[in-house]
């Protein structure tokens, strides 16, 4: 129990952050669209590279020295991307309130989410490396790792259901924007963090 409590507090922690992922998993439960899906691609994935890190597979990372960054330069060149849109989204201002019915494909929103998802090394780092070398410190290192898993789906269900309680805020144009805009630089500084080290 001591090592599945663990493993919610660091899992929780470190997904607290906002980020790329975060940012859209938000943006996705303000516009009710594909949410479930969109929360569970999330916690999913999650739980996979959580229990790589704990099978033991954390030291991929130090074992193959271009691997940090070519996984750092590709989610930067990603995010530039992703951010861009949402910059010009947050200039045009009406583009995302059209969108903001239900129109998007469930297929281009998992796309993105799995993109946010894969292509962040800062994922690999925290679940696979960090709590997989962490869980290593208990007697019972499947218990840390379900405890992580749990913080993980916790939060995202949380985050975009969540998420409608913001909805009084967002059903107006200028907020749509602002949120645009600020997703957007999170984009690029997240980008620009990646590329610097």
């Amino acid at each position: 129990m001591q090592a599945a409590l663990a493993g919610f507090a660091l899992g929780f922690s470190l997904i607290l952050a906002i980020g790329a992922q975060n940012a859209f998993v938000l943006r996705q439960g303000l516009r009710r669209e594909h949410v479930l899906a969109v929360v569970l691609t999330c916690a999913v994935s999650d739980a996979v590279l959580i229990g790589v890190g704990v099978a033991g597979f954390g030291a991929l990372a130090a074992m193959v020295p271009g691997l940090e960054t070519v996984m750092r330069y590709g989610g930067a060149v990603f995010l530039i991307w992703y951010g861009a849109r949402n910059l010009r989204a947050a200039w045009r201002g009406g583009e995302t309130m059209a969108t903001a019915t239900g129109t998007a494909s469930l297929q281009r929103a998992l796309l993105t989410c799995l993109a946010l998802t894969w292509l962040n090394p800062h994922v690999y780092l925290d679940t696979v490396v960090l709590l997989g070398s962490v869980s290593a410190q208990y007697e019972a290192p499947a218990s840390f790792a379900v405890g992580a898993v749990l913080a993980s789906f916790a939060f995202f269900f949380s985050l975009g259901y969540g998420a409608r309680m913001l909805d009084p805020l967002f059903r107006r144009p200028g907020a749509w924007r602002i949120l645009d805009l600020a997703v957007g630089l999170v984009m690029w500084a997240i980008a620009l963090k990646l590329m610097l080290g």
